[in-house]
């Protein structure tokens, strides 16, 4: 298979090289292009304002792997590889492996997330892969998991180009339970902005946060990783709430009429 692989901790992360180098040196046929620095919780946001820029990278991978910088987003890292870098799509598009999960609606922020929907957004089947600490820089088993998803792929397609997001547990191979297909659950933070003052005098604040609450449901991601399995969730792009459609068009037509 022609596999592209991004993800949103940089070009230099331990992730992406353990995800490309599992890969590597056999049938695969592995692109790596990822931004040239750290861009977590970016989202799905793109670079319109300024030009992006791409270095190969070289002396980093398995030597089978071609690989770029780019001095854009995650999203930006892929759809510049779909569209301009490669001469031919992938039959996979992957990203990460992050360092930090991504349950719940930690989906809807991800740089890693929005780096493989990129691929399903051009038809192409993406996985986001992420292990679930932020100091564990173990990613053995994440790779190796990876690896197996990829090859069972090869030899049974997925029917439609839909995103897997895939959220391993960081702890040693021999003690995860298995894999479980999943839904997402629920994770709310205490969002804090630390105020300063630079050393011109002028206020600026500093985000971060915690987690206060996480809805682990039977059959969620949260509680699968709880319970120390890899979880796997389809997740598509259409927001749609589709059960509130009739809903919504009684209430129009009585609040604004057929005549608007």
């Amino acid at each position: 298979m022609n596999i592209l692989i991004s993800n949103d901790d940089g070009i230099y992360s331990p992730g992406v090289k353990a995800l490309a180098d599992a890969l590597s040196g056999g049938e695969h046929q592995v692109t790596v292009v990822c931004p040239d620095r750290e861009r977590s919780a970016t989202g799905h946001a793109l670079t319109l304002q300024e030009p992006l820029r791409v270095d190969s990278i070289e002396n980093i991978f398995h030597p089978s792997v071609t690989a770029w910088a780019c001095s854009g987003t995650p999203s930006d890292t892929v759809k510049l590889a779909l569209d301009a870098l490669l001469t031919e799509p992938p039959d996979l598009v992957l990203s990460g492996i992050n360092r930090g999960s991504n349950l719940g609606t930690d989906v809807l922020y991800s740089g890693t997330v929005s780096a493989a929907m990129e691929g399903v957004l051009e038809n192409i089947p993406s996985i986001a892969f992420s292990l679930s600490s932020f100091v564990s820089t173990d990613f053995r088993a994440g790779a190796a998991f990876a690896k197996r998803l990829v090859d069972a792929i090869s030899q049974h397609p997925l029917t439609e180009p839909i995103l897997l997001n895939v959220n391993i547990p960081a702890i040693e191979a021999a003690d995860i339970c298995g894999v479980k297909v999943t839904q997402l659950g629920i994770r709310r933070y205490r969002d804090i902005f630390e105020k300063r003052i630079d050393p011109r005098g002028k206020i600026y604040y500093w985000l971060s946060g915690e987690v206060i609450e996480e809805e682990a449901a039977p059959g969620t991601d949260v509680q699968a990783i709880r319970d120390n399995y890899i979880t796997i969730t389809p997740l598509k792009y259409d927001l749609t709430l589709n059960a509130k459609l009739d809903e919504i068009e009684t209430w129009t037509e009585k609040s604004f009429g057929s005549n608007f």
